[in-house]
């Protein structure tokens, strides 16, 4: 058996209240402000407090539980050392809880963690090992070198005492507001954060509604609650990585399964506009992670229509890439509507066309001419409200203009609206996929490799968006006698992604 292994399944929610109060969190962690944010609360006519986990001492909330895990060990396991598997926040919180303790912290990351979070875990003494392509690969592998060498195993979030360690942060909250407080929304991977602060809340304040929020391409809690049993997801999106999670905790979905209210699910662009209004309210950039309780949060403000109530949404951390902030900027705009406009190829025609936006704001504007009678326009409008966008559409059909929303269509705003060249009669028998390929040396070979022999790129378009993944947009030229051996490719392949040949804007734009 691991040292330090989890023993799941014996503790009740009573007994979490207790380890709770004693976690001893507050020899490395800080008890972080509860701010209120001015703007997100005057816009969305409710008291909305941000609890700051993004200003703890390793920009996450991770450093409460790894430490309360490892204060418990005893001076024999100590001295044997402590090994985790983890690509970000829970890394820093082992590494900086070994360093306090004075142990030694092996961690295994996957081969695809970005350099600025290897360095960042190395500065703080740790012993780096790299290995596999996902968290699971570098699961595994700690898991081994764990009981080769007689390592505890430091788990991100299925142990009772990293839970416990977590689940001071609703400590602190309700300490922090004791007077009306209607929801707190809780960003949700694995479940450590959710699982502690449910345990506290439902046992001080039962009244306090417990939300989790999770990205609608990670859901995993929410899908096993809903099944009433744990279910691996097959894939899981990583743009909100410190919640990319495929399979839930045993005890964290206990605890959650018994406390938690209800669950949300949001989409990249949510995140990306509620990383920007807290940037707004205290010019902090959180990471998507951090960000997922405020676009719960405002979710469920529109679903129900609640004002006057008091809520909190937990920034959990701030370990952002630089580089993805482009990513960001381009999403974070909430209130953008995208459509493909049909019009005559005839003068006059995109002046009418113009007149028909009125003063709305051009976010966008793509055109280059390919036919004789029509012509098809990309076009970004800024938008007053999320119902505008049908309204828009609506005026530009009753003006004889063929239209199709784009404002939803991954394909359109990640590469259509970035490419040039329009159509080819060149590309017959050509086939369109988005791919997420792993960022790392060779990803892009063993594509090429994996290619038939008889079949030719058409089309290729990439942007680095800082991620640990690369979103890749490929036409590739596949006769309809190689259907199967071109299945049998995707499915050696093994990279995620998505047929997009039947879709509209590629049809308008590029076909």
């Amino acid at each position: 058996m691991l040292r330090g292994a989890l023993r799941c399944g014996v503790t009740s929610a009573p007994d979490y209240l207790q380890r709770i109060l004693t976690a001893a969190v507050y020899d490395v962690a800080v008890q972080t402000p509860l701010d209120r944010a001015a703007g997100l609360s005057q816009r969305w006519a409710n008291t909305v407090l941000l609890k700051r986990e993004d200003q703890q001492p390793v920009f996450s909330f991770k450093l409460r539980g790894a430490y309360n895990k490892m204060a418990q060990l005893s001076a024999d396991e100590l001295a044997h050392g402590v090994i985790c598997a983890s690509a970000g926040n829970h890394a820093q919180g082992v590494a900086m809880s070994a360093q306090r303790l004075g142990c030694r912290a092996t961690i295994v990351m996957p081969t695809t963690t970005p350099q600025v979070k290897v360095d960042a875990v190395t500065a703080l003494g740790a012993t780096i090992v790299l290995h596999g392509d996902s968290y699971s690969e570098a699961n595994a592998r700690a898991v081994e070198i764990a009981a080769a060498e007689g390592q505890s195993f430091v788990h991100p979030f299925d142990d009772p005492a990293v839970i416990a360690g977590q689940g001071t942060v609703a400590m602190e909250v309700l300490r922090q507001c004791p007077g009306r407080l209607d929801a707190v929304f809780v960003p949700v991977g694995g479940g450590g954060l959710i699982a502690g602060m449910a345990a506290y809340i439902k046992a001080v304040r039962p009244e306090v509604r417990v939300i989790g929020v999770q990205a609608a391409d990670c859901d995993a809690m929410a899908r096993s609650v809903a099944a009433r049993q744990r279910v691996e997801l097959d894939d899981v999106g990583l743009f909100s990585d410190g919640t990319a999670v495929k399979m839930v905790g045993v005890e964290t979905f206990r605890l959650v399964s018994e406390l938690v209210d209800e669950f949300l699910t949001v989409d990249n662009d949510a995140i990306c506009a509620a990383i920007k209004d807290v940037f707004t309210d205290t010019r902090s950039i959180v990471e998507p992670a951090g960000a997922l309780s405020v676009a719960g949060m405002k979710a469920y403000i529109e679903r129900t229509g609640a004002k006057g109530h008091t809520f909190v949404a937990v920034a959990s951390g701030a370990n952002m890439n630089f580089d993805r902030l482009r990513f960001v900027a381009e999403r974070s705009e909430e209130r953008e509507a995208l459509f493909a406009i049909t019009i005559p190829e005839e003068r006059g025609s995109f002046r009418r066309f113009s007149e028909m936006i009125g003063a709305r704001s051009v976010t966008e504007f793509n055109y280059r001419i390919s036919d004789s009678k029509q012509a098809h326009v990309f076009v970004g409008l800024s938008t007053a409200a999320h119902d505008d966008t049908a309204a828009i559409a609506a005026r530009f059909v009753a003006a004889g203009f063929a239209t199709i929303d784009l404002t939803h269509d991954e394909l359109a705003k990640e590469h259509v609206r970035h490419m040039v060249g329009g159509r080819t009669g060149l590309a017959q028998d050509e086939r369109l996929y988005r791919f997420l390929f792993p960022e790392r040396p060779g990803a892009l070979m063993t594509f090429l490799s994996s290619l038939h022999t008889d079949w030719n790129i058409s089309l290729f378009h990439y942007r680095n968006q800082g991620a640990d993944y690369g979103r890749v947009l490929v036409g590739l030229q596949v006769p309809d006698g190689d259907d199967d051996a071109f299945a049998a490719f995707l499915e050696a392949l093994a990279y995620p992604y998505e047929a997009e040949t039947d879709n509209p804007v590629y049809q308008l734009f590029l076909r």
